[in-house]
């Protein structure tokens, strides 16, 4: 947010946030945005005065998803270990990419139209996802050549495959996968000491 807001008109925008992500994810962005204000415990003016139109709240819950996921890195890195940090990171990523995909039909034309949304976007994704590979890299968790473009363009195919929450224990076991291929070849290492 841009602005600051009273206590009380910042919380209302916590909870439409959250509950817009959760309606849209598990409903489309066709929902009914009384039942977002329901979700969220709100009335529908008090969305509407927040978000006029139904292509800015969503336009909002993008930008705040998309913000949580990358300010997430630090909290992730400073409690956990950091090959710990990148998967916990990756699985946010696959529900923050099932919120996304809840808003596929309308997302095209708001980031066409939005100027500079999809940029800012995939900056702060690469930034994220190449801090937390630097972290595992330093820590010789991971392997030296690991790119944070390759590895984001791995991640987003798994979400691809695994687009719907009925498949969400299937996105874990690609994940998995793919932090195995990222691990460092410890017998390369071993062989030249």
């Amino acid at each position: 947010m841009s602005r600051s807001l009273r206590a009380d008109a910042q919380a209302n925008y916590d909870r439409l946030m959250e509950a817009a992500a959760r309606v849209f994810a598990q409903e489309g962005s066709d929902t009914s945005l009384k039942a977002v204000a329901a979700e969220a415990g709100v009335g529908i003016g008090t969305l509407y005065r927040r978000f006029p139109t139904r292509e800015d709240l969503i336009e909002a819950v993008y930008r705040n998803e998309t913000e949580r996921l990358c300010a997430s890195v630090p909290r992730l890195l400073e409690a956990n270990e950091a090959v710990a940090a990148l998967k916990a990171w990756m699985e946010s990523f696959v529900d923050y990419m099932l919120t996304k995909q809840g808003m596929a039909d309308a997302l095209p034309s708001i980031l066409a139209t939005r100027e500079g949304l999809r940029l800012h976007s995939r900056e702060g994704l690469h930034e994220a996802i190449a801090a937390l590979i630097e972290a595992g890299i330093a820590a010789e968790s991971l392997r030296r050549d690991a790119v944070a473009d390759d590895v984001l363009m791995a991640l987003g195919g798994i979400t691809l495959i695994t687009g719907h929450e009925r498949q969400r224990d299937l996105a874990s076991r690609l994940i998995t996968l793919l932090l195995d291929g990222l691990a460092p070849d410890r017998g390369a290492s071993q062989a030249k000491a």
